[in-house]
């Protein structure tokens, strides 16, 4: 087993995962710590070592508020079991699970970017274990990156001290160590020609950004989108995607740092970094993606749509009962202006879909509710074909029957236990039936992240269901329910409807 190699800085070693045939090395400094004159600054290169690096312990986490354990809120329910897990500024690090016995196998690389918001989150939770993935044949690699003021505040000392790099630090330091990936992944085995980047929420998002980054020509040769693109059909529905342009976001800067009493970058560098978080969580942010016109030149699904990316085969989709996007209307009649505002002659065609003629605003309601990440999905996938790009794009609908005494549905994010095939770290009462699906799912993303294509064989040494393209002509998916199923079954009317309308 490979337990022992060396990096760009220095000799690394790790230790033998669950598995001992694979071993995990966690921890591994992939830039310069963030602090000081580092502080909102780009990614800067990591100093070498002296000896040995024990790889042993997940590095601290990034700055953000403590995730305390609320039974009555799902996510911390679900995942915040170390609300005293050690926390730092110091946090630019990233952790690799190998399968390799030597340095020479190439073996497709995986990397991962976690969810939260760009608020909160960390590869250090518990359901992003990369062992099971790795028994696959796959060089896993989970990456953490800056969050909130620390990874998205901008101001104009800022850009006027690295104009070719004034924001998106968080982003910056994800894209940061997916090129240490490129340039140290052959010795844990890995092949830097062979690399798929991942994510789920947020983490989804960020691999959009990426995918559209003018910035990252033959980074990566694959995408996975979870739960991570969105666009907003109804006015006040409440689906947004935090992207803000560089002068708005360097405005809240300047009232930042009036917040925290200083009135220069240098000072606010010297500030105490739990201080700064205090203050932006006083101020109630959500400070996010800035299009800078650097690493950031547009929305990303826009872009993505535009087929303004590169051209590499993705994987994408949801949960089914997550993020639906409801009219904010609370009459009839403003309902039926909605309509006519949105739709225009089409509008009629749009109440006969929602059954409004019955005169039931609640039936009218619920038949527009729709989800806005499957919206989404249906627009990127008639894009890629009335574009001509004509790329491989899997979709899939994760609907499995989620155990529990809080009858949670299949909520945002649950499909985190499945794929990374973790079920057994979680306190839910999952079954035999949830094993296997996590088992297909898992055999799935391997296999897309081997060779751009999900289907091949299983770990059963079985042939898994044959998982098709989507396509305009065969606008279907995956459905992961009791088991993975190919869904050859049309969108509903209102979403054909409401896809139709965006192309108008």
């Amino acid at each position: 087993m490979l337990r022992v190699t060396k990096v760009e800085n220095g000799i690394v070693r790790g230790l033998p995962a669950a598995d001992p045939r694979i071993t995990s090395f966690k921890g591994i400094p992939f830039a310069a710590p963030p602090v000081g004159e580092n502080r909102w600054r780009a990614p800067q290169k990591a100093q070498d070592w002296e000896g040995v690096l024990k790889a042993y312990e997940f590095a601290p986490v990034s700055m953000q508020v403590r995730q305390e354990i609320d039974v009555n809120n799902i996510y911390t329910r679900e995942w915040a079991v170390e609300p005293d897990i050690a926390m730092d500024e110091d946090c630019l690090y990233l952790n690799v699970w190998t399968p390799a016995n030597g340095a020479d196998e190439m073996l497709p690389v995986y990397v991962w970017y976690f969810g939260g918001g760009l608020q909160v989150g960390h590869p250090a939770e518990m359901e992003f274990d990369g062992e099971r993935i790795a028994r696959r044949g796959i060089v896993v690699v989970t990456i953490n990156y800056r969050l909130n003021a620390f990874g998205f505040l901008c101001h104009p000392e800022i850009t006027a001290e690295a104009p070719e790099a004034p924001a998106n630090f968080g982003h910056l330091d994800q894209q940061m160590a997916t090129r240490w990936v490129k340039r140290n992944i052959r010795a844990f085995g890995g092949d830097p020609d062979n690399i798929t980047i991942g994510g789920q929420s947020a983490g989804g998002g960020s691999v959009m950004n990426q995918l559209v980054s003018p910035q990252n020509e033959g980074l990566f040769h694959r995408a996975i989108v979870q739960s991570g693109t969105f666009a907003k059909l109804y006015p006040g529905d409440g689906t947004h995607r935090f992207l803000r342009g560089l002068s708005e976001a360097e405005e809240e800067g300047i009232r930042f740092f009036e917040s925290l009493g200083v009135t220069s970058l240098a000072e606010a560098r010297k500030l105490d970094a739990a201080y700064v978080l205090g203050k932006y969580l006083e101020s109630r942010q959500f400070w996010g993606t800035v299009t800078d016109n650097k690493f950031n030149v547009g929305d990303a699904f826009e872009l993505f749509i535009q087929n303004k990316r590169w051209p590499v085969p993705v994987m994408l989709g949801h949960t089914s009962s997550e993020f639906y996007s409801v009219p904010s209307t609370k009459t009839m009649d403003e309902f039926k202006r909605m309509a006519a505002d949105l739709f225009g002659e089409d509008a009629e065609t749009f109440l006969a879909l929602c059954r409004a003629d019955s005169g039931r605003l609640e039936e009218a309601v619920k038949k527009s509710s729709v989800s806005c990440i499957e919206y989404a999905i249906r627009i990127a996938g008639q894009a890629n074909s009335d574009t001509g790009a004509r790329l491989p794009l899997y979709y899939y609908n994760f609907d499995a029957e989620i155990p529990g005494w809080d009858d949670p549905g299949t909520f945002h994010s649950v499909d985190l236990w499945f794929f990374f095939e973790t079920l057994a770290k979680c306190w839910r009462p999952f079954v035999g039936k949830h094993y296997d699906l996590a088992r297909q799912m898992c055999d799935y993303w391997a296999n897309f992240i081997r060779s751009g294509d999900p289907n091949g064989r299983g770990t059963s040494g079985e042939e898994l269901p044959k998982w098709e393209p989507y396509t305009n002509e065969a606008p279907y998916g995956m459905r992961f329910a009791d088991q993975a199923e190919f869904a050859n079954e049309e969108p509903s009317e209102i979403m054909k409807f409401l896809v139709g309308q965006y192309f108008k």
